[in-house]
């Protein structure tokens, strides 16, 4: 599948190279993109569950691991701003994280959630 700002190989895991990433999620993320009007830089996307990040979370392997989460480099307020706003419009995210370098979006199938890493 040819994607408009994408490529499958962006969301390829950094550690094993696996790339299990959900052409659903591409589909949304270029949708996305062409609402904020700005490039949507991917900075993680499919990790494989032997991935240092995936390997000891208390709860198994997360969203990125599933291939429906991509975190996205962010940075300034008004990129932030933007990407969750568009990304809640849209209405196919429905877990949203929100960091200083980075917003987190994934398509999990259970009740939707938002959060911040900030403590």
């Amino acid at each position: 599948m040819t994607y408009k700002y994408f490529s499958k190989a962006e969301f390829r895991c950094r550690e094993t190279q696996e790339n299990n990433v959900s052409e659903d999620l591409i589909l949304a993320l270029d949708t996305l993109r062409e609402s904020v009007g700005f490039p949507l830089i991917v900075t993680s996307g499919f990790r494989s569950v032997n991935h240092s990040a995936e390997i000891n979370k208390p709860n198994g392997p997360g969203t990125h691991a599933r291939g429906i989460a991509a975190d996205l480099k962010v940075t300034n307020g008004f990129e932030r701003m933007n990407i969750v706003h568009e990304a809640l419009k849209m209405g196919v995210f429905t877990g949203i994280g929100v960091h200083k370098d980075f917003i987190h979006l994934d398509m999990r199938d259970s009740t939707p959630v938002m959060w911040s890493y900030y403590n």
